[in-house]
């Protein structure tokens, strides 16, 4: 699909500049709560800026805070962001056809400019959609990520204001739109309860590897409703 460039219209700039200021917030959770964890400022800046996958970021911080140790992180954001396979298939001609723009727009897509772009019908809006938000995205992300590992440097425990809970929050609310498929739910069931299962038995981190499991749920029936 060939598409140009096309100025945003206010609608399409407002509702990129939403999407940003809420990722803002939450990478200035992800930021504060990895610094006060015990990892140093910049870990949290170079992994936004190199990475720029807020639910592997999250998972992976998640399992190391855990006591889990950095491969099952690694691997553990690895599968995570094996969606991006399908994504860059589906918004390919919407990025561009030169190899700056393939290797800079992969680095800027996620789950919000992939939705933002595939929603709009003409390929002119939907390029516009996609880089827009990709961008916004991206700047909003790594300020609120620095600023949040600034501050974060000052709290100490983070269980003192509740800010162990996002972890589970933020990775929750990612899932919690794909739920609505009783498939994924029954998938969703059975790694939860094997994750449950292995966590007495096995080291940090192999538990939430292990609920892959689940997976094996999709490929069953699911029975009819009456």
């Amino acid at each position: 699909m060939r598409s140009t460039w096309r100025t945003p219209d206010p609608g399409l700039l407002r509702d990129a500049l939403a999407i940003a200021a809420s990722a803002a917030v939450t990478g200035a959770s992800f930021g504060a709560i990895t610094v006060a964890s015990g990892s140093p400022w910049w870990t949290p800046v170079l992994m936004s800026l190199v990475i720029f996958a807020g639910g592997a970021q999250f998972m992976a911080v998640g399992i190391v805070a855990a006591g889990g140790s950095p491969p099952a992180a690694v691997l553990a954001g690895l599968i995570l962001n094996i969606r991006h396979l399908p994504f860059g298939m589906a918004v390919g001609g919407v990025i561009g056809s030169g190899l700056p723009a393939r290797l800079v727009g992969s680095h800027l897509m996620a789950d919000e400019t992939v939705a933002f772009a595939l929603a709009q019908r003409d390929p002119a809006r939907a390029r516009t959609a996609y880089w827009l938000c990709g961008t916004t995205l991206f700047i909003a992300w790594n300020t609120g990520v620095l600023a949040g590992a600034l501050l974060g440097q000052g709290i100490g425990d983070p269980a003192t204001f509740g800010l162990d809970a996002a972890f589970p929050a933020a990775l929750l609310a990612l899932v919690l739109p794909a739920l609505k498929d009783k498939a994924t739910t029954r998938a969703a069931l059975a790694g939860a309860a094997t994750a449950l299962a292995a966590t007495p038995f096995t080291p940090p981190g192999v538990p939430v590897l292990l609920a892959l499991a689940g997976l094996v749920a999709l490929r069953l029936p699911v029975p009819a409703s009456r």
